[in-house]
Parts: structure tokens; C-alpha cells; sequence
């Protein structure tokens, strides 16, 4: 089988980094996407792994649709019956870019009509009751190109499981595991957030230093199908539990002024198994200090458009720089949307990568230490 692991623009390299780490094979990078091939071993692997990928897709087959004749043909040629059974519950969602076909609800339409056709044809029925699995179809159109594909995944493989409260706006947890994967943190160095808000880099890095999968507590959508192999997920699991390993030394620190903020943080590693890994305490960014030598920063800090006025902004940004400046050792990695951030830190950063934070475009600006 073919499969996509979906992903933010900017953070391909990373989830192909993590699919090529998996072992599995046929792995290429596309926009927004990271392709591989395997079997249902390889779609519970992926699912369980992969932290920073959004979903995990199979892909059902691709062609060139320029007429919604050929739309529809093009879809109930395509295997559903060997998947889908006669009464899975199929969605249809789907969009269109650069695409003859533009009008995605008439696309929509189209592809469920299909595949209730092949379906029907396959299990010789007249009737498809939908009452079963469920089963989320995807017609994307680009460029005249029609592609079909199955979320194996169900809820984002952000939704770890382990943080049922958070602050507003958090970040996402695959967003986190991608901005640590991007610095030169590595299990056995400190790592600090001192604006760790309810603690989603903190956690996300005490995860990786104990080879926690990040998909462990929480189950994906593909295992409810029929045709799934269920003993490969268990054995998966199975595995995945036993490469944990046990980190006794507190080497991951977290703060925020709020301390409503830190309460949640606890709550969440508990939940995440990482508790006495990670370091929680209530301290402003100004009053803060540097936890040890030779350490890695990694910061989601408030912007300028949720503060409300830049200048709150520029004092964050200032108190940031006084902090780093305590050590030179020390590693500042900052993803913001404020344009002004290397004006207000008073120096250029060394390397710079465009990303999204949601549908808001950000910079993750990168300080090496020395």
C-alpha cells in the first residue's frame, strides 16, 4: 500500500528525517506531504511514531480528471471494495487547486456517487447501510491531478492523548516535536522554555529522551476497519512499550508567570508519563535563569497580535535577551510571527526558517550558542 504522512509547509525535511528513521521504504517529500509505501505494519508504526506529521493517508490511486465524466469513472475503477466493507461509513471531503474541476461540493458529490457504485458492485448489494466503520475519503484535485485517499489516522496525531487542558491558543504538540527535531537539542542536553505556557515543548522533549511513541496513548481510526490486522497494532504497541527507557536526571525545564499555566503543565506530563522528567516552576521571563551550561531554548512566546500592543512584545523579547545573555553556551531557538523580533533582540540570527503556526505564518529564528 501507498501512504502520506501530511505535514505543516516548512517541516517536510523533518518528517522525512522521521518516516526514513521508521525504515520503511519508497520515501519521497512533496509540498505539505511525505510519501512511503508498506503494509498495515507499517500504517501502525507510522501512527504510533511519527511526532510530527499531522495524518497519516492511504493512498487509494491518482489519475488525471479533466471532465467529471472522467472523474467518476477514474474513482470507481479504484479498489474500494477490498477495503471498505458493504457497510462501512464513507465521507467524502476534497479540494481543488489550479483544477478544471473547481467546484469541490459537485466533486464531493461525484466521488460518493462512485464509490457507492463500486462498492455495491464488489459486494453485490443495492444498498449500502453505512452503519459500520468509518471510512474518510479525500478528493484532492491539483492541477487537472485527482487524488484519492483514506485518513488512517482519525483525530490528528497532534492529539497525543496526554493534554486534555491547555491555554488559549497552544501549540500544537507535532509543531513542538518538529521545533526541537530543528535544533541542536539532543537527549542528554538541557532544554528550557521559560514561557512553556501548559508545557507542550517540555513534554514533547521528555517524550523523546525516554523514547516515548507519541501515538502510545491513544488509538487511530484504521483500527476499527475489518480488513486491518489487528495483531500488527498489538505487536506495535507492544514494541513501543518496551523501548522506553527510564531518565532519572532532570535535564528539561519549563516556567511561565502564569500559574494557572504551570498547574496544567504537571497535570499534562503526569498524564504523559514524563512527570518526573521535567521541571515545572512559576517564574517570570524576567526574573528567570539559565538552569545549567550548555543548554538548548526553544520558545513559543506570546506575539505582538495576541499581546495586543508591540511593545509588550519588545519587553518579552528584550527580557529573552538578557537571559541568553547569562551564558554564551547557550542555544535561543524562537518561533515567532512578530517581524520585529531581531530588531527588538538587538542581532541577526543565524539561520531563519519560514513555518506555520495554524494559518499564522511565523519565523523560527535560530541563536547557536558557542
Amino acid at each position: 500500500m501507498n501512504f502520506s504522512a501530511t505535514t505543516a509547509f516548512g517541516l517536510e525535511a523533518v518528517v522525512k528525517r522521521e518516516v526514513t528513521r521508521l525504515g520503511f521504504s519508497g520515501v519521497s517529500a512533496l509540498d505539505g506531504r511525505v510519501n512511503f509505501s508498506g503494509d498495515f505494519r507499517t500504517m501502525a508504526k507510522a501512527n504510533l511514531w511519527l511526532r510530527s506529521a499531522d495524518r497519516v493517508l492511504l493512498v487509494m490511486g491518482s489519475f488525471k480528471a479533466l471532465t467529471f465524466d472522467e472523474l467518476f469513472e477514474g474513482v470507481k475503477a479504484l479498489p474500494w471494495g477490498e477495503l471498505v466493507p458493504e457497510d462501512g461509513k464513507f465521507t467524502v471531503i476534497g479540494k481543488s487547486v489550479k483544477s478544471v474541476l473547481h467546484s469541490v461540493p459537485a466533486c464531493q458529490s461525484i466521488v460518493k456517487k462512485a464509490i457507492a457504485d463500486s462498492l455495491m458492485a464488489w459486494h453485490k448489494v443495492s444498498v449500502l447501510p453505512e452503519t459500520g466503520p468509518e471510512y474518510k475519503i479525500q478528493i484532492s484535485l491539483l492541477k487537472d491531478q485527482a487524488e484519492l485517499t483514506i485518513d488512517t489516522s482519525g483525530n490528528g496525531l497532534h492529539k497525543r492523548g496526554y493534554r486534555m487542558n491547555a491555554m488559549e491558543a497552544p501549540l500544537k504538540e507535532t509543531l513542538a516535536a518538529a521545533l526541537i527535531s530543528l535544533t541542536y537539542w539532543r537527549p542528554g542536553r538541557i532544554l528550557f522554555d521559560p514561557v512553556c505556557g501548559s508545557g507542550t515543548i517540555p513534554i514533547e522533549a521528555a517524550l523523546m529522551a525516554s523514547n516515548t511513541a507519541p501515538g502510545l496513548f491513544r488509538s487511530f481510526t484504521c483500527e476499527a476497519w475489518p480488513q486491518t490486522d489487528k495483531k500488527a497494532f498489538e505487536e506495535e504497541r507492544a514494541l513501543a512499550r518496551s523501548k522506553k527507557v527510564d531518565v532519572e536526571e532532570v535535564l528539561i525545564f519549563g516556567s511561565d508567570k502564569d500559574p494557572e499555566a504551570i498547574a496544567l503543565a504537571r497535570e499534562n506530563a503526569a498524564k504523559a508519563g514524563v512527570a518526573k522528567m521535567v521541571q515545572f516552576e512559576t517564574k517570570l521571563l524576567a526574573s528567570a535563569s539559565l538552569p545549567g551550561p550548555r543548554g538548548i531554548a526553544v520558545l513559543n512566546p506570546p506575539y505582538a497580535m495576541r499581546l495586543g500592543t508591540p511593545s509588550e512584545t519588545e519587553r518579552l523579547i528584550k527580557d529573552m535577551a538578557s537571559l541568553i545573555k547569562q551564558d554564551d553556551s547557550w542555544s535561543l531557538n524562537v518561533l515567532t510571527a512578530d517581524e520585529f523580533f531581531e530588531k527588538a533582540y538587538g542581532k541577526k540570527a543565524q539561520s531563519k526558517r519560514k513555518l506555520f503556526n495554524g494559518n499564522i505564518k511565523a519565523d523560527f529564528y535560530m541563536y547557536p550558542g558557542v
